[in-house]
């Protein structure tokens, strides 16, 4: 009785409250800003959860709202923490970590090139930095690292920024565990906790290795997990261990399906590994799109120009801004109709069908926009490893037949060799190895600088200038961001500096 009673008196009030608000109006800078805000009044709180502060409000004996000129809304929000949620109307980005950077001028004479422990080392202090256990700031981190060593800068230090703001602003869980919710001798769903994206991948991709040694085959889906990096990370784990990966993600509803002239699916890369004779090894890692989103980020960085052909502006019209770009929707990979763009909107699909519908983690236009920090993710992702020992034997001697054959085509243009996924990759990676240290544009170690001091400096982490592994002008210097977890009571021992 009593029940009925509180939420009879719940729902009258909250009625109540509903036209309160319709006939309210915030103080705004504009009249022509007041009608969206009178609507957010209605709209910003869930019907259920409002009851429910009512109810709650007559046990604890408080008075859901009091004193004179507090604007409804805000009375509800902040009486009584935790008793009444905002439903999420409106997208925060990284304004936080933006706001804090523009306190700081990076200097011109910073260098270009760092080792690879180095960037490691940055990467993994910076997530520290915001609350983020080490082994968890490790598994990013080497994610991160490998992207930027294989040349797609785009998902490398590139990100870091993002993740930092998502752990920083508690929408992603630096420090969880993904758990397994249902399993199989095959299968698993996996269930990522909010955690980060390349914990949740390394904790499936080892799964269903274990599950593919056993069985021939291993399948695991997951769901609530975040951006994870490259797509190829994963399927290069299983090759590792002589077996053929596959690594799947959807993403944020950035790419238009055909004749679309606004964004609905991911970019949703696609990834596949197979070993070969010799430590070689084919590695597909591919967004279903004409270009992932980084790589328009890389350009916008660069203040250039992007090919015709990669997005589209908001009116739904090719562009080749890449401000525009980033306000309009990427397009499927193959471009517009007449180009078969249409594939590229199936396979975008078909990604999106192994993880979001398959692990029930949200999908499609449900994904949070890009670079929204108002709510988790909740991404789906997928990560298969199979046995090839289970099927025909001889199958690394076919797969280095088939590349070597294609290898040693000859090319259209002689000075363009005929290559295999994976050759670009491997030849970065040389370079790499060669140069002693990867090569960075300016901007992005300018962008990296400031994000190092805004971080230390606003943390108290640091006890010297927080120069993104130092500066340099022909000769090293000796800088360094200090851990959260350094003994501050022991000498400062620099590490090895690359110059330019």
């Amino acid at each position: 009785m009593r029940t009925t009673f509180l939420t009879r008196t719940a729902g009258l009030l909250n009625h109540q409250l509903e036209s309160a608000c319709a006939g309210s109006s915030f103080p705004s800078s504009s009249p022509s800003s007041q009608q969206p805000q009178k609507k957010a009044c209605i709209s910003g709180l869930e019907p259920a959860l409002t009851s429910r502060f009512f109810a709650r409000c007559y046990h604890a004996r408080r008075k859901p709202f009091s004193g004179p000129g507090v604007p409804v809304v805000s009375r509800l929000t902040t009486s009584r923490p935790g008793c009444l949620r905002p439903i999420a109307t409106s997208s925060t980005n990284m304004n936080f970590l933006a706001k804090e950077k523009e306190k700081f001028e990076a200097p011109e004479d910073l260098g270009l090139k760092y080792s690879k422990d180095e960037i490691l080392r940055f990467m993994i202090d910076c997530m520290m930095a915001v609350g983020t256990p080490k082994p968890n700031a490790t598994s990013l981190a080497n994610v991160l690292l490998a992207a930027d060593e294989r040349g797609h800068y785009s998902h490398g230090m590139n990100r870091l920024e993002m993740y930092v703001n998502d752990v920083k602003q508690k929408i992603c869980e630096g420090g969880a565990t993904p758990t397994i919710e249902k399993e199989s001798v095959s299968t698993a769903l996996v269930n990522g906790n909010n955690g980060l994206g390349p914990v949740v991948g390394d904790f499936c991709m080892e799964l269903a290795v274990k599950k593919a040694k056993e069985t021939g085959i291993g399948w695991v889906c997951a769901r609530g997990s975040n951006h994870y990096g490259i797509a190829g990370w994963y399927s290069m784990t299983a090759t590792k261990q002589g077996l053929l990966g596959m690594s799947f993600t959807n993403t944020s509803p950035l790419v238009a399906p055909t004749r679309a002239k606004t964004g609905a699916l991911g970019t949703n890369p696609i990834s596949l590994s197979a070993p070969a004779k010799g430590g070689d090894s084919f590695v597909l890692d591919m967004a279903t799109c004409v270009v992932a989103v980084g790589k328009i980020e890389v350009e916008r960085r660069k203040e250039n120009p992007i090919p015709e052909g990669w997005a589209l502006d908001k009116e739904g019209q090719p562009t080749t801004d890449p401000k525009e770009a980033m306000f309009g929707a990427l397009m499927p990979l193959g471009g517009p109709e007449t180009h078969s763009g249409y594939k590229g909107y199936g396979l975008g699909m078909l990604v999106e069908i192994f993880c979001g519908i398959m692990s029930g983690g949200h999908y499609g236009p449900n994904v949070r926009r890009w670079m929204q920090t108002d709510r988790p993710a909740d991404l789906g992702q997928c990560f298969v490893a199979i046995d090839p020992s289970f099927f025909a034997p001889g199958f690394e001697d076919r797969m280095s037949d088939l590349m070597d054959h294609c290898r040693n085509m000859e090319p259209a243009d002689p000075s363009k060799p005929v290559l295999v996924a994976g050759d670009p990759e491997r030849t970065h990676v040389e370079k790499v190895k060669k140069e002693g240290g990867i090569t960075y544009h300016v901007n992005q170690i300018k962008d990296s600088w400031k994000l190092g001091k805004a971080l230390g400096g606003r943390l108290g982490y640091l006890r010297t200038l927080p120069h993104l592994l130092g500066r340099s002008s022909g000769s090293c210097s000796r800088s360094r961001f200090v851990s959260p977890l350094d003994d501050l009571s022991s000498p400062i021992k620099p590490y090895p500096l690359l110059c330019r």
